[in-house]
């Protein structure tokens, strides 16, 4: 994690500085996300994005600082823009990477980062996928999502329907595909079964409310 108090380099120009956005949520390469941009300083930001067709990084927010490894994105589409300048915005993820030192020369915060991708181009084993897909599957059922547009990594697809921050914090820093199927193997089972329960808590309350209003009516 990068202090507050972490010291801020200014020789690198401008233009090879990545624009940050601190957020409290972990963004996936590949993975769509819905943004509304109210604050002057990202009005700026997002608005050069948008101009530039370039990328701006999110990165997860904690209160003593962001983590040192994070996700660009890039703007698809502007849902809504509003008179005050604020701003509806469908982005995705794109590109993986590490902060190495943080720049505070704009109203928003930038970066000098480090792209990276995986370590190793090995496959992993063929139970291990079909494994996590059977639960990718079930879990995508159960909370209504489409699947990703394009071919990201299973296990980005399958974190992104995961509310645990840390886990998905997790799965952008691991460098292999293998390692992140792993971790998801011993999280998944667990995970799935609550949301399954969730659901028919769910599915049970809808239906006594129901009855109670029938009841109610009679």
């Amino acid at each position: 994690m990068l202090p507050g108090k972490l010291e801020k380099h200014n020789v690198i120009m401008q233009q090879d500085l990545l624009p940050l956005f601190p957020l409290r949520l972990v963004l996936l390469p590949g993975a769509p996300i819905s943004l509304h941009i109210f604050e002057e300083r990202y009005k700026e930001m997002i608005g050069q994005a948008i101009e530039r067709n370039s990328e701006f990084g999110i990165v997860l927010a904690h209160e003593n600082g962001i983590v040192n490894t994070g996700c660009t994105a890039t703007v698809r589409e502007v849902a809504r823009k509003y008179e005050d300048g604020r701003m509806d915005i469908e982005a995705v993820g794109r590109r993986r990477f590490e902060i190495l030192f943080l720049n505070e020369e704009k109203a928003y915060l930038q970066g000098a980062v480090e792209f990276f991708e995986d370590d190793d181009d090995q496959p992993p084993p063929p139970d291990l996928v079909a494994k996590i897909a059977t639960g990718y599957e079930r879990l995508r059922r159960l909370e209504g999502e489409p699947d990703f547009a394009g071919d990201p990594k299973l296990s980005f697809r399958v974190a992104h329907l995961v509310s645990d921050i840390e886990l998905r914090q997790a799965m952008l820093g691991l460098r292999s595909e293998s390692a992140r199927l792993k971790q998801l193997a011993e999280f998944l089972p667990g995970y799935v079964a609550h949301a399954i329960e969730a659901s028919r808590m769910r599915d049970l309350a809808h239906g006594n409310g129901h009855n109670r209003r029938r009841d109610q009516s009679e």
